[in-house]
């Protein structure tokens, strides 16, 4: 599959996510870094979201919980 064709099924999925009233979930990337780890709130620069792979996959998980 392309890139082209990829993003385009993405782009689809998303659509009809939106209309279905499902909001997707954030994911890693998206969250805004914020000067503090998004799971324990450990202080961080103000270019990284997560202070380690742990609290990044602790996070998912929770995430995945509360859909």
């Amino acid at each position: 599959m392309t890139a082209a064709v990829a993003s385009a099924t993405a782009s689809a999925a998303v659509s009809m996510a939106s209309s279905m009233g499902a909001a997707p979930l954030p994911t890693r990337q998206s969250l805004p870094p914020k000067g503090s780890c998004w799971y324990c709130e450990k202080p961080l620069d103000s270019v990284r979201r997560f202070c380690g792979k742990s609290c990044a996959d602790a996070f998912d998980e929770e995430a995945e919980y509360t859909r």
